[in-house]
């Protein structure tokens, strides 16, 4: 019998996990698991954007809830990953400056003091508490929430690999991805490609193979994670026989 393939358990919501695939490529034989631990689900409302001079996008989820620029000049756009900076640009927004993490973006508005009021478009759960520290710096910061992400339950497929013999390989990309990722049983050699130190934390309970963390949390730096962590999977000795 041939040696199973390792697989790969993408739980970022759909859309996100699509992405990354292509991005992935098929470099590594493997298979694919997609069973997204957060939905995504929209808010209809739209905010004003009168009086607004800024915005702030730290997902590319809401760049989507905001929708594309209104009639008249784009506003000046401040976000966080490079996948959230090509989403803002396709939406015709004018992306000013690109931020590593939320913690940078709050760092270098409060040195630059750009025009204010900015509206920080986000979802229910959001980490970083970036319009209350700018506002608290002087630069007025409103918070506008257009999207919930509710939790789901894995797979039953999902379920079956993480108690079965066949290494999964498990690329994170929140912390709170990862503490729903840890409710579960898990019992498979499990290799974490995580998004960030923080994005780790709450899988360190977890029996883990091999952790990987990024060194920036980037797309691109997750993808050559996965591609080493399937080269290593893909190299072991498992399945029938073993």
């Amino acid at each position: 019998m041939h040696k199973p393939k390792p697989i790969l358990l993408m739980t970022r919501p759909e859309a996100a996990a699509q992405r990354f695939l292509a991005n992935l490529g098929g470099a590594w034989a493997c298979e694919t698991i997609l069973s997204p631990l957060i939905g995504i689900d929209y808010v209809p409302e739209k905010p004003s954007l009168d009086g607004v001079r800024g915005l702030i996008f730290t997902s590319a989820h809401g760049v989507a809830a905001l929708g594309n620029t209104a009639d008249g000049p784009p506003l000046p756009a401040y976000v966080v990953g490079q996948n959230t900076a090509q989403a803002a640009r396709d939406s015709g927004w004018d992306v000013r400056q690109v931020y590593q993490n939320a913690d940078a973006l709050v760092r270098a508005l409060i040195a630059t003091l750009p025009p204010a009021p900015l509206l920080h478009i986000r979802g229910v759960y959001a980490r970083g508490d970036v319009a209350a520290r700018l506002s608290d710096a002087g630069i007025r910061t409103i918070d506008a929430i257009l999207y919930d992400q509710p939790e789901i339950p894995l797979s039953k497929a999902a379920r079956d690999a993480l108690v079965g013999e066949i290494p999964v390989i498990a690329p994170v990309f929140s912390p709170r991805t990862a503490a729903l990722l840890a409710k579960n049983r898990i019992k498979a050699p499990l290799l974490v490609a995580a998004m960030s130190e923080a994005v780790a934390k709450p899988l360190l309970s977890l029996h883990i193979t091999e952790l990987k963390i990024a060194v920036r949390p980037e797309s691109a730096e997750m993808t050559r994670l996965v591609t080493d962590l399937l080269k290593s999977a893909s190299a072991w000795d498992y399945g029938p026989g073993h």
